[in-house]
């Protein structure tokens, strides 16, 4: 079983930053893939970015070029430095972490909201 704790939301004027924390209970070389997700109301959860154990990261179009997905291994912690956010990208934030064969662990989510 991995806990995660999502810390970093907020409310941020359109054009602003956030940095989103994902601190794990276990050592994040030990999971496959880590991730962050977001799900605004009335819509499916979607992928926002995600690491995998090797450091390789991933990013939904919707976010490349604004979005970055790091880690602190020694900290067993993945961020999500956001920039240039939208008013689109309001949302709850959910960190996953995925670990073969089929489980999928998730944090609490952290609100993010983007004021025009």
């Amino acid at each position: 079983q991995v806990q995660l704790v999502e810390s970093g939301g907020g409310l941020v004027q359109a054009g602003g930053s956030l940095r989103l924390s994902c601190a794990a209970s276990e050592s994040i070389v030990s999971i496959n893939r880590m991730g962050w997700y977001r799900q605004a109301p009335g819509k499916q959860r979607e992928l926002v970015a995600a690491i995998t154990r090797g450091g390789m990261p991933n990013y939904a179009d919707s976010v490349k070029g604004r979005f970055t997905i790091s880690r602190d291994i020694a900290k067993n912690t993945v961020y999500l430095q956001m920039n240039s956010l939208k008013p689109e990208d309001t949302a709850v934030y959910l960190c996953n972490a995925f670990k073969v064969p089929l489980y999928d662990y998730w944090g609490q989510g952290t609100q993010v909201t983007v004021s025009s």
